[in-house]
């Protein structure tokens, strides 16, 4: 018994240390179990997408959907659109969201509690549509497992919610990762996308959850990249003014994706939800009628444009068609991942404007795998607007530091054409504000996420019923507690302790009514100890109170006040500073 006390108490002065953005090596620890993690539950999904592709195309992989015949090139993508609004009407989809905007929103109102029933729907739904071969890819699904994972494991520990928003982080880097064998990009899109900041307290566990989940993913497969990259280099300097037009160019490919995307998106809201997700199997599979390269996830096709086995007029066709096959997928909300299918697009096009810098330099022109590359990066980095985690994936993707300065000019004119030119923002944050969720991520937002209640609320109190003898108040006021907690039939009262010492003093009689003497009495509401400083200003303004209790159960239908707080309290640690990391 006492060693469970013990483990217990420990594990209470682990949860308030977080809270206040300290215990780093413990926070560190939680990070890279949490990329082990979610590196193990991708190899799982993976895997069921691959012995499935092996079990049913001509050959295994997704290269097999070239081999498929054309009536069977139509029955895949229906008969997987099929089966995954079966799956969606078994696990509620009314109910659940699913995919990298679920997680967001998880973040902005939730605070990174992320349900384990969404992760199986994305787990099932996802192998299903990926499987069927619709446009969609295996990295939104493989971000919501991830964080999902981490979420759960900080769930079960009841960690503080905002240690609970850096496991999230930590589960994201660690799929993206294990994706691409990309660690770096991992931690760039992880604080970059989903985050939609950079917290100095949170980069040490999510780079080693990136290092996690790249490590599970080598031990599985090895550690060769995710596309076969060839040896490039810059030609000649008289090249970059051809990749900044390059760049305009990508950006306005990449703001008629996020435009069209919204468009299919409003149009599916329109309609029954099962309905849109049919119509997108029979309008994938006759994309893939006309060219089988569109289906799946398409890196095979990345790995064909970057030896130069497409022509420009093919290379053309695939990335318009890939366009409008993905953007029909992800509108009509199929439960897989836009980011595949947006390097795929990068790729073909950026091997047409290398095909056409070719005949404007023949001889100053580089290697098409070259504009593959950089088109691939600057899609990514102006739709997501992720353009360091773009820079980085193409760093470690080709291994080859040359290749930065190209791809700045590319993602940077890229980015700002599609951001100033064309208005165009973020494809998650479109997505969400089609499903009229919003993104509160103002500085003071941010400030109070870091904070958990348990490092801030007041342990100076003492709980004491309604009418108490006199003595007994006198004995309460000689443990010097600052806030008296009083209980009363509807709910309780906070009440200074400096007050009760005042009515003393003046001569009470042999009983006290500690709602009836004067007193500034403040009207309390109950939040839990793992909720972070933005959860505890919203209970206040929702409740209409004027301060809170801290309270966890203790057994079974007992509960316990372990602090208070005050909306004074909440406003000094606007200016709060945390301890360095690494403080115990």
């Amino acid at each position: 018994m006492n060693i469970c006390s013990n483990l217990r108490g420990r594990i209470e002065r682990l949860r308030v240390r977080l809270a206040g953005q300290r215990g780093a090596l413990a926070l560190a620890a939680f990070g890279l179990v949490s990329g082990l993690l979610a590196g193990g539950v991708l190899l799982a999904f993976r895997a069921t997408v691959e012995t499935a592709h092996g079990a049913l195309l001509p050959f295994r992989g997704a290269d097999g959907f070239a081999a498929l015949a054309y009536g069977q090139r139509l029955l895949f993508p229906l008969a997987g659109a099929v089966i995954a609004v079966l799956v969606m009407a078994l696990l509620g989809r009314g109910r659940w969201r699913v995919g990298v905007v679920h997680v967001i929103e998880r973040l902005a109102h939730n605070e990174g509690q992320l349900p384990l029933k969404n992760a199986l729907l994305q787990f099932v739904g996802g192998a299903v549509v990926l499987i069927g071969g619709l446009s969609v890819g295996r990295e939104g699904p493989a971000i919501h497992l991830g964080a999902a994972s981490a979420s759960l494991l900080g769930q079960w520990f009841r960690l503080p919610h905002n240690s609970l928003r850096t496991l999230v982080a930590c589960g994201a880097a660690a799929a993206i990762a294990a994706s691409f064998n990309t660690p770096l990009a991992g931690v760039a899109f992880a604080m970059e996308v989903v985050m939609m900041e950079y917290s100095i307290a949170g980069f040490t566990p999510v780079i080693l959850a990136a290092v996690g989940g790249a490590s599970m993913a080598r031990i599985a497969y090895g550690d060769d990249p995710a596309f076969l990259v060839p040896q490039l280099a810059l030609a000649s300097l008289w090249e970059l003014p051809y990749i900044v037009a390059m760049g305009v160019a990508m950006g306005a490919f990449a703001a008629l994706y996020v435009v069209l995307m919204r468009e299919f998106t409003r149009l599916a809201r329109r309609r029954p939800w099962w309905q849109p997700l049919l119509a997108a199997g029979v309008l994938v599979g006759g994309c893939g009628l006309a060219r089988p390269e569109v289906m799946g996830i398409g890196y095979d096709v990345v790995n064909r444009v970057l030896i130069g086995d497409y022509l420009l007029g093919t290379l053309a066709v695939i990335a318009l068609l890939k366009l409008v096959a993905t953007a029909i997928s992800i509108g009509a909300g199929a439960p897989g991942g836009l980011i595949g299918p947006i390097l795929v697009m990068g790729a073909a096009a950026g091997g047409v404007m290398g095909y056409l810098g070719q005949g404007v330099l023949p001889v100053a022109t580089s290697h098409i795998g070259l504009y593959v590359m950089l088109g691939m990066a600057a899609m990514m980095g102006a739709s997501l607007r992720a353009p360091l985690a773009a820079l980085l994936a193409l760093l470690e993707l080709t291994g080859n530091p040359n290749i930065i300065l190209p791809g700045m000019l590319a993602v940077v004119s890229a980015s700002l054409a599609s951001w100033e030119l064309f208005h165009c923002e973020s494809m998650f944050t479109v997505q969400m504000r089609e499903l009229g969720l919003d993104y509160p991520n103002d500085p003071v937002v941010q400030q109070l996420r870091r904070i958990g209640v348990a490092a801030v609320m007041s342990r100076a109190f003492k709980v004491a019923p309604a009418r108490l003898p006199a003595i007994d108040a006198a004995a309460l006021l000689g443990e010097t507690p600052q806030w008296i907690v009083v209980e009363k039939d509807t709910g309780k009262v906070l009440l200074p302790a400096s007050d009760l010492a005042r009515h003393l003093e003046a001569g009470a009689g042999d009983e006290v009514d500690l709602l009836d003497i004067p007193a500034q009495r403040r009207s309390l509401a109950a939040i839990h100890p793992e909720a972070t400083l933005q959860e505890a200003l919203a209970a206040l303004e929702h409740s209409h109170v004027e301060a809170l209790y801290v309270e966890r159960p203790i057994a079974p239908l007992t509960m316990r006040v372990f602090g208070v707080l005050t909306r004074e309290q909440i406003e000094a640690s606007y200016r709060y500073q945390p301890p360095p990391p690494g403080t115990a």
